[in-house]
């Protein structure tokens, strides 16, 4: 979708989550800090994310875990597509 960033849910469990994520070029989610693990897959394009202040781009197929409690945030340079699992377990809430 133009100008953009659209997201779906397609599991959500009391143990995690796994959503769909789509950046429009030129779009950011802000930073924020999720107090679970959460593994971020590219599954097209190329992503630029920041964790705790480290620049990373991401490119279709690699994947990455943002550690809990870490701050990040994501900017599309130009459109990418990921999935986000969220893993709840092992952490009390």
């Amino acid at each position: 979708m133009p100008n953009a960033i659209v997201s779906k849910t397609i599991i959500k469990k009391t143990t995690g989550n796994i959503t769909v994520s789509s950046f429009d070029a030129g779009e950011e989610l802000d930073e924020k800090t999720s107090p679970f693990d959460m593994y971020i897959q590219i599954i097209d394009g190329v992503a630029e994310l920041t964790i705790n202040n480290k620049k990373l781009k991401l490119k279709l197929g690699e994947g990455i875990i943002i550690p809990a409690h870490s701050n990040h945030h994501f900017n599309a340079n130009e459109q990418f597509k990921m999935i986000s699992t969220v893993i709840k377990s092992g952490y009390e809430e």
